[in-house]
């Protein structure tokens, strides 16, 4: 954490010409190092070749499948949006490449994309770089990890709908909708559009471009709902809050097991499900909470919609059945967009999250083995992880709805309504 400290003091000390030629050697570094690091898979501590077996088995798999018109209707692991076909079949852009090949490829050049588009925002006035850092040098901290799962993908969504806000809520909504088709969450990124013609704007053209996607794919692919049965039959995975709970019940004498099922390893035996449902009651207190924050909100920045997202998603994530590794990307991904403002109140959350991936990456791959067999290790790492977001989710929460009750000051000037749907400071 001080290394990470120490280069975003470096990169706001110098030029904004320098600060991007940093970046740029940091970006190269660091992707190398995370290719290098995807070639070795193999060894124990990087997952024994499970990371990216995901991609040259279940996601090729998936694709051969879509290739030939239909969502997998009856495979358990199919629980992705009609959106994800097309991620999982954009490996036939680059022919000339096997499907992992292609697939880590794409991946490589969307992950260059977001630290692109976080640069070009934090060249503009009242911005900064430090997004552009912060996504840098904390997407390698889970260390292979990103290369294989597609939620760089979604997280690009996500981060060009947030980025796109003062300039068209027409392309925020049509980014996040097209984001939510690939994984629900990128619709939360919606809620702290400013109230008026904003929002309206943003959440009609989120809809419309959902609405005609869908009419499209449901058009070209057979058993388009195929994912709402296999999502609904999902239990309690072993690195959730609930996971974590009943893996420290096993040493209190509970006679529940792990099992692989669902695409994860879960928790099966007495009481699971109650805690399976109080995972869903708690989700939807969460929106609960973000529904009473937008209606009593008051003071909107430019950050708000920033900040508003990344506290959505992180109650969105901390009351999950699951919390996979992959879920540290889409936080990672929004509080880099958070810190290209220079009125965010999330910095601290930040913080917090850059702690929480770093543990959970000794959780998945490299002791995996103990968080699933329940070990003392096992426990104490899912303590630290969870107790980090629990205590990242708080921290936004407030601190958003702090800045929202505020009466807005000098330095952080409200954000009036322009002509054409583009949103500037007043």
């Amino acid at each position: 954490m001080s290394a990470f400290r120490s280069v975003t003091r470096a990169l706001t000390r110098a030029s904004t010409g320098h600060r991007l030629l940093a970046l740029t050697a940091a970006w190269l570094l660091t992707r190398a190092l995370m290719l290098s690091l995807l070639a070795h898979d193999t060894l124990p501590l990087l997952g024994r070749g499970a990371v990216a077996r995901e991609v040259w088995k279940l996601y090729h798999h998936w694709s051969v499948v879509l290739s030939h018109g239909a969502f997998p209707a009856h495979d358990t692991l199919w629980q992705y949006p009609q959106g994800a076909g097309l991620v999982l079949l954009s490996p036939a852009l680059l022919p000339g490449l096997t499907y992992f090949q292609a697939f880590v490829a794409l991946t490589v050049v969307v992950d260059a994309v977001i630290t692109l588009a976080l640069a070009r925002a934090g060249t503009l006035p009242g911005r900064s770089l430090l997004g552009a850092g912060y996504w840098t040098l904390g997407i390698p901290l889970l260390l292979h990890v990103p290369l294989a799962r597609y939620d760089v993908q979604v997280t690009a969504l996500a981060v060009l709908s947030l980025l796109t806000l003062s300039r068209s809520t027409r392309a925020c909504g049509a980014f996040a909708a097209l984001g939510a088709l690939v994984k629900v969450w990128p619709a939360l990124v919606l809620l702290g559009t400013p109230r008026g013609r904003a929002t309206r704007s943003a959440w009609t053209w989120a809809a419309a471009t959902g609405g005609a996607t869908l009419m499209i794919l449901a058009g070209v692919f057979r058993n388009p709902l195929a994912f709402v049965r296999q999502q609904g039959g999902r239990g309690v995975q072993i690195e959730s809050f609930g996971g974590t709970a009943l893996a420290l019940a096993t040493h209190a004498g509970w006679p529940g097991t792990v099992r692989y099922q669902y695409g994860a390893l879960e928790f099966t035996g007495p009481h699971v499900a109650t805690v399976a449902h109080l995972s869903l009651a708690l989700t939807a207190a969460a929106f609960g909470v973000l529904l009473l924050w937008r209606i009593r909100a008051r003071h909107w920045t430019r950050a708000t919609p920033y900040d508003a997202s990344l506290s959505a998603v992180l109650l969105f994530t901390v009351t999950s059945r699951v919390i996979s590794p992959q879920y540290m990307i889409w936080l990672l991904g929004l509080a880099a967009v958070c810190l290209t403002s220079r009125q965010t109140t999330q910095r601290p959350v930040a913080s917090l999250i850059i702690l929480a991936s770093a543990v959970s990456v000794i959780a998945y791959p490299a002791l995996y083995h103990e968080v699933a067999a329940c070990t003392w290790t096992g426990c104490v790492l899912m303590l630290v992880r969870n107790g980090l977001l629990a205590a990242a989710t708080v921290l936004s929460v407030a601190r958003l709805w702090r800045s929202t009750q505020a009466v807005a000051s000098r330095r952080e000037p409200e954000v009036r309504q322009l002509p054409h749907g583009t949103l500037s400071p007043s």
